[in-house]
């Protein structure tokens, strides 16, 4: 039996590589459209900021906008520059994603605490047997 996947945090240095996980932050497909800037501040797809009180509380909200948008919440494709981030992508390609250690730039939370990054998000989706 194998390990249950975990989400590691991808560094942008130097001979780092991920090995076998995938990476899944805003430079690929399954990037999440809101991201944070400031350490506090959730800019939405459409140029709207959000100012939270934490990083915690921002991240929280980030991870759950994206989980919502998967579930079918708001607009099928949003457009931020150049980049498209397209749900149909996201969820006809989620079989990929199955049974991977999965790399995301956010950094990992303290043991014990809950994980506010979307890959925890595409994780638990990924990983769960359908109804």
């Amino acid at each position: 039996m194998s390990a249950q996947p975990v989400r590691i945090q991808r560094k942008r240095a130097p001979g780092w590589a991920a090995g076998a996980a995938v990476i899944v932050d805003r430079s690929s497909r399954y990037g999440n459209p809101w991201r944070i800037i400031d350490d506090h501040i959730l800019l939405h797809p459409d140029g709207i900021t959000q100012s939270f009180g934490s990083l915690a509380e921002a991240q929280k909200a980030a991870s759950g906008h994206y989980e919502a948008w998967l579930q079918e919440t708001g607009p099928d494709v949003h457009r931020i520059g150049r980049k498209e981030f397209s749900r149909r992508r996201v969820l006809t390609d989620m079989w990929r994603l199955e049974g991977r250690d999965l790399a995301c730039t956010c950094p990992l939370p303290e043991p014990g605490q809950p994980d506010h990054c979307h890959a925890a998000v595409l994780l638990r989706l990924a990983n769960t047997p359908a109804s």
